[in-house]
């Protein structure tokens, strides 16, 4: 009897800690004895309306109800099902060590308004170890009233309204929200920005501090006049500073550490301007010294930025704001994972997520931001934007807003991992400075631009993968495999500097040309693969070292499509497989007056009455030790390898040079194998020698000299 009645006092307190709208989880933290530290917020004790009235009481009573929550040792509070209409004039602010668990139809709603500028939840600096958990979070984007200004200097573009706003918080977890219909961001990862000082030509005199820490006169170098001190009271917390926004002074200075007696603690050489400064233990003051002898227009700021820390967004949904879901804008450990970002439309940069601090513009920094297994659609500029910061992984997304940019690393970004995404109809534009390692893309581009840029393991399909390389060899490329399927213009285009390919693959006809571009002379091609290409448009190949590669053409009824070796500069084809379907008249066609060609050690087959090598112009080609076979052939007229043609054999040579030599050509009639006799008036002697010619047959110069040929 004491056992049962035990057990429904135990069930007796069970039920009365699940109240109405309490969400499951908190329920399930309740079941499990965690009741002493969750809080049902009351409605009624605190003024609260859930029916979407009152915001200012409404506003003020849950602030009340979370300091109240906190002051009392309770550590999860959560309210009721219904809407929150949350003040215009002001916001939530959020205390520490809290999880504010929301059931989802628990509205936040922001109360319409005119301002350029808003919060509806904020978490300001000091504030630490938050969790906000399920809810959702609604602007008032469709009823704003964007016609105000909040000043007469403001921009009047109303994209600062933000539904969740960090502001140098620490160890910050999101989960399970849904953010919605903001002016602005649904949500701000960013800093908080104490200025301690800026600095005039007044507050400098000339002179330096030796090694020891005293003043030495120098009239080549200029110093703090006073000491600069740490009595702000950021660095009661935050250990670290910076100095910005130099002007007239150089990027680099020497810092001297005192305590507060004056004595001396430390030398820092050549320090940078952004560089992030330890307060040495026991500093109180420093002097700084710069290399220059002027003092005139001097300037320069001492800052401390405490960015937020350790944050985790997750599991939520960022859906129709008008600049973007979430944007990290001073941040350093974030984790952006499995989140839905969807429909940002309506002022730029429109994107899913946006890691922009405007550290470049005197602001603040990103660093170590991982965005991993999120979904991205209908967002009207891009997904992804690595606009500044260093140090970011990007891994397992799906980016699928078609048409726009799934991934932007721009030129202040610096270290980005890119693995295993997919890029369904959105496209690539990369600066510098990354590796994309075992990604996917359709239907779509890339603007790859280098240096440090590594491409490892990707798959296009109808896409084209475009390279325009800065300096020489800042793109590395290797196990990429293009596959077209006659849908659209897609391929390989390449432009800029050289660089190095290893085990590309393309398949399948493109719409146009599957290779095309103009990249300077000098890049390497290994084990490069063109299989099924369009014999209507060819190939048009830039100048390079072509090392054990494949080309063959599509099966069709495309006659002009050739492989074109149409610009100036050096090619080589070593260890090299061609070959023609039956249509093609001509397969390789070197034709430019500065074209230096080489084919060795190659083998042709065709299929059909095709030359396998015609060159119309070039200063030198030499063609050794190749082996062609064309045993498909109806016309005796065809020439397998040609310098230049019938229809120019009265004007002016255009092949410098040419030396045809150790080739093997098989044919079934007894074609034309080798063909100098029409390169053009003044042609000088080409050398031919040591070729075997099975059934075909020589036409030459006069002049050119021959040398151990072998006819059979």
């Amino acid at each position: 009897m004491n056992i049962l009645k035990l057990i429904i006092t135990l069930l007796l307190g069970m039920q009365l800690t699940l109240q109405p709208g309490q969400s499951a989880s908190a329920s399930e933290g309740n079941a499990n004895g965690n009741t002493q530290n969750y809080y049902l917020i009351e409605l009624s004790r605190f003024g609260i309306h859930n029916d979407g009235t009152h915001p200012v009481e409404t506003t003020k009573g849950i602030n009340e109800a979370l300091r109240w929550a906190a002051k009392n040792g309770k550590t999860t509070t959560s309210l009721p099902s219904g809407t929150y209409l949350i003040d215009k004039a002001s916001r939530i602010n959020m205390v520490s060590s809290m999880v504010f668990d929301l059931p989802m139809d628990a509205v936040l709603q922001k109360e319409t308004n005119d301002k350029e500028s808003y919060h509806l939840m904020y978490l300001g600096y000091g504030i630490h170890d938050v969790t906000l958990k399920g809810g959702t979070y609604m602007g008032d984007k469709e009823t704003h009233n964007y016609s105000k200004k909040d000043h007469k200097y403001s921009a009047g573009t109303h994209e600062g309204g933000y539904g969740i706003i960090s502001q140098g918080a620490k160890n910050v977890t999101i989960e399970g929200i849904k953010a919605v219909n903001f002016t602005g961001d649904g949500l701000l990862l960013g800093a908080h920005g104490t200025m301690a000082m800026d600095l005039y030509e007044n507050h400098f005199i000339s002179g330096t501090i030796d090694d020891k820490g005293k003043n030495v006169s120098n009239a080549n170098k200029i110093r703090t006049k006073q000491p600069l001190t740490f009595t702000n009271a950021i660095f009661k917390t935050e250990r670290i500073f910076e100095l910005t926004n130099a002007i007239k002074l150089p990027k680099a200075f020497d810092i001297f550490f005192y305590k507060a007696n004056g004595a001396f603690i430390k030398k820092l050489a050549n320090v940078k301007v952004r560089d992030l400064i330890q307060i040495p233990e026991g500093a109180t003051q420093f002097h700084l010294v710069f290399d220059q002898a002027a003092k005139k227009g001097a300037y320069v700021e001492f800052w401390n930025r405490a960015v937020t820390t350790n944050a985790v967004v997750k599991n939520s949904e960022f859906a129709y704001n008008r600049r973007q879901g979430i944007t990290v804008g001073g941040a350093d450990k974030v984790l952006i994972e499995n989140n839905t970002l969807h429909h940002m439309k309506g002022t730029m940069p429109q994107a899913g997520i946006d890691l922009e601090g405007g550290f470049g513009e005197n602001g603040d920094r990103n660093s170590s931001i991982t965005i991993r297994n999120n979904k991205f659609y209908n967002n009207a500029s891009y997904d992804v934007i690595l606009y500044d910061g260093r140090d970011a992984i990007v891994e397992g997304n799906h980016f699928a807003s078609k048409g726009v940019i799934g991934l932007a690393i721009s030129e202040p970004f610096k270290g980005a991992t890119v693995k295993n995404n997919h890029f369904d109809g959105t496209r690539i534009i990369a600066a510098h400075d990354a590796s994309f390692i075992g990604n996917k893309m359709n239907d779509a581009y890339t603007t790859i631009n280098g240096p440090n840029i590594k491409i490892d393991g990707m798959e296009f399909t109808d896409s084209i993968f475009a390279i325009n390389s800065n300096v020489a060899f800042g793109v590395s490329v290797s196990n990429v495999t293009i596959n077209n399927n006659n849908k659209s213009e897609s391929g390989l285009a390449l432009w800029g500097k050289p660089i190095h390919l290893k085990n590309v693959t393309i398949k399948g006809e493109s719409k146009l040309r599957a290779i095309s571009g103009g990249a300077a002379e000098g890049s390497i091609f290994d084990n490069l693969k063109v299989v099924g290409f369009n014999t209507d448009y060819g190939l048009s190949l830039p100048p390079g070292t072509y090392n054990k590669c494949v080309f063959e053409g599509a099966a069709g009824s495309g006659k002009f499509g050739s492989i074109n070796l149409s610009l100036a500069g050096k090619y080589v084809f070593d260890g090299c497989s061609f070959q023609s379907p039956e249509t093609l008249q001509t397969l390789l066609l070197g034709d430019h007056p500065k074209l230096d060609l080489t084919v060795k050690n190659s083998t042709f087959k065709l299929l059909g009455n095709a030359q396998a090598i015609s060159v119309q112009s070039a200063q030198n080609v030499l063609v050794e030790n190749n082996q062609i076979t064309a045993e498909k052939l109806t016309s005796d007229k065809t020439e397998i390898i040609r310098i230049n043609d019938y229809w120019k054999r009265n004007e002016k040579h255009d092949v410098l040079k040419a030396v045809i030599r150790g080739n093997t050509i098989r044919t079934n009639i007894a074609a034309i194998g080798i063909a100098t006799l029409y390169a053009g008036t003044g042609a000088p002697a080409y050398l031919i020698e040591n070729n075997t010619l099975y059934t075909a047959k020589l036409l030459q110069k006069k002049n050119d000299t021959m040398k151990s040929n072998s006819l059979n």
